[in-house]
Formats: C-alpha cells, sequence, structure tokens
C-alpha cells in the first residue's frame, strides 16, 4: 500500500511545508486504524499499525484478549478459538493477529486518504503557529504580493500575512514585489488556520529597527527603556546605558549619523527623536520636551503628573504642532504633563524653584508653631488657681502702697518750668525725622 515513492512524498511534504515526516506517519497510522475499526472491526478493537519508514511497508494488528466467556468480540476471543491459533494460549494472554492490508476495500481507502488529509492539514496549522508564534513582536522580511484599497497581502516565506491600511505609514506607497520589512503584532490560530497580523505603525518597528542598526543595543550595552511614536510623522525614544564611556545617543545617531539615517530611511522619512533616560523624573521630562528648553519642573506624586514651566518664546515649541511633542513626552514618559510658560505662571501666581522651596519650608516651620498642646483638665485648673491668687496678692500690694504713699496732685506745679524754656532757641536738627546715621557728625560740628 506504501513504498519508498510514499516516504519521499513524505521527505519532500517536510522540506516545503515543514512538517516532519514522523507526524504524517503517525496521521497515517491512526487513519489506518479508524478505518479498519469502522468498516472490519468495531469500536472497542485494539488495532496497532506499524510503518517501515525506510521501505514504506504497513504493518496491521488486531489485538485480542483471552477470556473463559466473551462478551464483546470486538477484543475478547475464548479460549478455544485461542488455542486453535497456538495451544499454548492461556486465559489472560492476548493473541495478536497481523491482517492484511490488502483487505481494504475501495470505500475504506478513500476514508483513510480523507483522514489523513485532515490530519496533514491539523498538523500543518500547528507547525505555522509555531514557527510564528516565536517572531512575534519582530521585524521579518517580506515581499508584497497584492495590494488591494484597503490592505496589502505579504508574503513572508510559508505563507502570507495581512497588512491593513491602518497598519501603514501614512504616505507611504506600497506596490507589489517591493521588499519590505515589518513587524509582526499578531498571531492567531483558529479552525480555519492560522493568521498571521503585520503592521509598519507600531512603535516597536521603531525599536526593533534601531537594534538591527546598533550593535550596542543588540548586546544590551545600551538599552532602549520607551518607545512613543505618531507613525509618518515623528518618534520619540528613550536610551539609557550604565557604561559612563558610553554615549547611548551617540551609539545611536552612529558615524556621521547613518544609523539614525537607515532608520528614517526605512520609514519613509519618519523624524525620530533620540533622548536620554533618567530614574530621576524630573530630568526625564526635561529630556523628553526636547528640542525645548525647560525652566522648572514640579512633580505631583499624587497624580502621577508633572507641571513643566519653559520660556516664553520656547512654549510653541514645548508644545509642539497640534500637541504632538508634548503628547509624545506622555506617552513617552507615562506622566500626564501641564506645560506654562513662564508669563502664564506669573499672571496665575504659580510659585517654583527656589521661591517654592522657601514657601513649603516657611509654612512648614508656621505649622509647627502653631500646633498647641492640650493641657489637662487638672492642670487647667490648677493654672486658673494660681492666676488668681497672684491677681488677690497684686491688689492687696496696691493698696498697701497707697496708703504709705502721699496722694499726689498738681496743686505745686512749677509754673516757673515752662517761663524757663519759653525763650529757648529751637533747632529743628533735633526733629524725629532726624537723619541719625549722620548724628556723630554733627555733634563733631556743635
Amino acid at each position: 500500500m506504501a513504498s519508498k515513492k510514499f516516504i519521499q512524498a513524505l521527505d519532500l511534504l517536510e522540506s516545503e511545508k515543514g512538517i516532519k515526516k514522523e507526524i504524517v506517519l503517525d496521521a497515517l497510522k491512526e487513519a489506518l486504524e479508524k478505518s479498519y475499526k469502522k468498516n472490519y472491526g468495531g469500536p472497542e478493537s485494539i488495532i496497532r499499525v506499524e510503518i517501515n519508514e525506510i521501505t514504506g511497508k504497513i504493518r496491521l494488528y488486531e489485538i485480542k484478549h483471552v477470556v473463559d466467556d466473551v462478551n464483546d468480540e470486538d477484543y475478547e476471543l475464548s479460549l478455544e478459538e485461542a488455542q486453535m491459533i497456538n495451544p499454548k494460549y492461556q486465559v489472560g494472554d492476548d493473541v495478536v493477529t497481523e491482517v492484511d492490508p490488502e483487505v481494504f476495500g475501495r470505500l475504506a481507502a478513500i476514508q483513510t486518504k480523507q483522514l489523513l488529509k485532515q490530519k496533514i492539514r491539523e498538523a500543518e496549522k500547528e507547525t505555522l503557529y509555531n514557527e510564528y508564534i516565536d517572531k512575534k513582536d519582530d521585524i521579518i522580511n517580506g515581499t508584497v504580493d497584492r495590494v488591494e484599497e484597503r490592505f496589502a497581502i505579504i508574503n513572508i516565506g510559508r505563507t502570507g500575512a495581512l497588512l491593513p491600511l491602518k497598519q501603514q505609514i501614512p504616505g507611504e506607497k506600497i506596490y507589489e514585489g517591493q521588499r519590505i520589512k515589518v513587524y509582526v503584532s499578531d498571531v492567531e490560530r483558529n479552525t480555519k488556520g492560522t493568521h498571521i497580523g503585520v503592521s509598519r505603525t507600531e512603535p516597536g518597528l521603531v525599536k526593533r529597527l534601531f537594534e538591527m542598526e546598533v550593535p550596542e543595543i543588540y548586546d544590551g550595552t545600551v538599552e532602549i527603556k520607551s518607545v512613543s511614536r505618531e507613525a509618518g510623522d515623528r518618534s520619540k525614544i528613550a536610551v539609557y546605558t550604565s557604561h559612563e564611556n558610553i554615549d547611548p545617543i551617540g551609539a545611536c545617531v552612529g558615524p556621521k549619523g547613518s544609523r539614525v539615517r537607515n532608520v528614517v530611511n526605512e520609514l519613509n522619512g519618519e523624524m525620530v527623536d533620540i533622548i536620554e533616560w533618567s530614574e530621576d523624573p524630573v530630568v526625564y521630562i526635561s529630556h523628553a520636551l526636547s528640542p525645548s528648553d525647560v525652566v522648572h519642573v514640579d512633580i505631583h506624586e499624587d497624580d502621577h503628573s508633572a507641571l513643566v514651566i519653559v520660556p516664553d518664546n520656547q512654549l510653541s515649541l514645548a508644545i509642539g504642532k497640534r500637541g504632538q511633542n508634548a503628547r509624545l513626552a506622555v506617552r513617552l514618559t507615562g506622566w500626564k504633563i501641564d506645560i506654562k510658560s513662564v508669563s502664564e505662571a506669573a499672571r496665575e501666581g504659580i510659585v517654583y524653584g527656589a521661591d517654592a522651596e522657601f514657601e513649603k519650608s516657611f509654612e512648614a516651620e508656621m505649622t509647627k508653631q502653631d500646633e498647641v498642646i492640650e493641657p489637662d483638665h487638672d492642670e487647667e485648673e490648677t493654672f486658673e488657681s494660681e492666676e488668681h491668687q497672684m491677681v488677690a496678692d497684686l491688689q492687696e500690694d496696691d493698696m498697701v502702697e497707697d496708703d504709705n504713699h502721699d496722694e499726689e496732685t498738681f496743686d505745686d506745679y512749677d509754673e516757673d518750668y515752662d517761663d524757663e524754656y519759653e525763650d529757648y532757641d529751637y533747632d529743628p536738627k533735633y526733629d524725629e525725622d532726624i537723619d541719625y546715621d549722620e548724628f556723630d557728625k554733627y555733634y563733631d560740628e556743635k
């Protein structure tokens, strides 16, 4: 039933479809077993199929169990029938009988063929899925097979991948036969087969392109911490290295800008801003808003937001065209960013920098001084009692002093006192508004 040509066909199937020969042989064994049970044996029959992988010869065996009382003829055999085959058989033994594959009729052969095709298709789906699931979130090279109004079909080797219009870079022209790099964004297996989705707009495409162009990123010396992107227009990437003698931005730019230029060309001229990542959110946010200068960054950990103050002439640059620079910075850092100019901050009374630190310190100090420790009830009563006693003692002392002191009157007022100073030559230099800083000079002149 099988021959060397069959084995050669299995080898060809393995090389073209990636389906291992062992998988197809196992599928054939299962198909033969099911077909024999359906046409000649029974659902409980025990069948063993052996296939020689070199000659392609098939041998089929039916196995029955020896019992005293037969309840199911599909897998049981009486002792008498077993001993007719071989007198040595006893109850509990298994009788193995070889079946000539030629007994398979035309119908059984058709059923076997259909089952084998089904098993091969399932194996092909499984093989295809296992191959491309490992390539998810990676870049693969492909060739454009067909371009439609809403999508393009990309030949990526053993199968085709769908590139929808919304996953194509805006403004990019794709034509049939074009060699193209795509990012594997999705690998899905369903009843119809394995579906592979690819994209040219994912931020991951930018990251993988830099990994291909920059050896320091590929070997882990320089790390891409974050990527934000608006496909076809602009991207931002944050890079970092723990090596003091390596410039992460310079490594990504390359000699005379060759590395970043290759990435930009692959992205159809899309601008790429490369900034240095920092663990300090103030520094990181300042870098993320480049090329704009930043005067101050105020971090609010509670709602993960930041207030950024920029020079008046840098506000439009920090926000970007239609807010693009600010949006990319928000996606890159993960912080909510509110941008204000110096003039806006002044009009709104926003205090920042050293003045803000002073205000916080002063407020904390005043709050600390205003804290009052409430006395206990017993201590309060004792304090009031002592206060009343002090008032009583003072009143008593005043009464004694009044008794011992002559009452003061104005009857003996010396009228000559006014006459003595009536002709006094008044000098305005003695007024209260005199410049006391010049007092010593004045005194020397006198």
